[in-house]
């Protein structure tokens, strides 16, 4: 498939300025309210399978500023290569450890997170978000969050994540406010877990 056929199979938002600021602010409420799942209403065509969730995520924030890593299913699809290149003319890089943002196909793939920029105690926000693809937000096990922006606790369901998810989640919390940020997306839905996050699962 050539690269026009790509970028026309895949032309992103159909009104690029309205949609982004929606999208910003879907992503903004996420984060102020770790757990939240939010809705991007705006359709994005982009190619498969990056979801709805996770292409609005990059029309939104990626930028020529802010090399992108791929997973290596990602990373093995041209098409969606190219589509990221052209959209965002974000560079992107096999080094995890330069990526401002990480594109995960599939949360029980998920890299460790020692793979990935945590930021400096000087320069925190020198770090990579991850945009983890998941099954689904409502199903698997319930894993009870705490912290900012969240009133007592919260619970998330989110399934096919790695057995040690919630032991990652904490010794990423431990290295506050040094640390990676993650962005779960499932269809058109996302929720965040930032670094401030204490994640433990129901019961135990």
């Amino acid at each position: 498939m050539t690269l026009h056929a790509n970028l026309e199979s895949g032309a992103g938002f159909a009104n690029p300025v309205l949609s982004s600021q929606s999208v910003f602010r879907s992503v903004m409420n996420a984060l102020a309210r770790p757990g939240s799942i939010q809705a991007i209403v705006d359709t994005v065509h982009a190619p498969s399978p990056l979801m709805q969730a996770t292409a609005a995520v990059a029309l939104t924030l990626f930028d020529h500023d802010t090399p992108i890593w791929l997973d290596n299913h990602f990373a093995g699809i041209s098409a969606i290569s190219a589509w990221l290149r052209f959209q965002s003319d974000a560079p992107l890089t096999v080094d995890a450890s330069l990526a401002s943002f990480a594109l995960i196909h599939r949360g029980a793939l998920l890299p460790d997170f020692e793979t990935f920029a945590l930021g400096t105690p000087e320069y925190p926000d020198r770090s990579t978000t991850l945009v983890v693809q998941v099954d689904t937000l409502t199903e698997g096990p319930e894993l009870v969050l705490c912290g900012p922006g969240i009133k007592g606790a919260a619970s998330l369901r989110a399934g096919s994540m790695p057995s040690d998810f919630v032991e990652r989640m904490q010794a990423n919390r431990a290295l506050f406010p040094r640390g990676v940020d993650v962005l779960l997306t499932c269809g058109s839905e996302l929720v965040a877990l930032p670094r401030s996050t204490h994640v433990t699962v129901k019961g135990a």
